[in-house]
């Protein structure tokens, strides 16, 4: 398709914002998950295990690790993924 770079790909989408975290509002939906997430996050942590022991305590899951990725599920049964930097 032409796409070297995750720049390049249309189905990425980067928050850039003056220095302050970016903001994510979560809405209540009637319906249940069916199969996939409507939104699938990718974050990036400075220190991957301490921040699966975080999440882990929050509540998450850890589903698999994969190279620099890390794939969880929150308890609602939404998949995430944490990079190791």
């Amino acid at each position: 398709m032409g796409i070297t770079d995750p720049e390049d790909d249309p189905t990425i989408l980067l928050v850039l914002t003056d220095g302050r975290p970016p903001r994510i509002f979560f809405q209540l939906v009637p319906e249940s998950k069916r199969v996939k997430n409507r939104v699938h996050l990718d974050l990036g942590a400075a220190d991957a295990a301490t921040e699966v022991k975080r999440l882990c305590a929050l509540g998450a899951t850890v589903q698999a690790e994969r190279g620099d990725w890390i794939t969880m599920q929150d308890p609602d049964d939404n998949e995430f993924c944490l990079m190791r930097s």
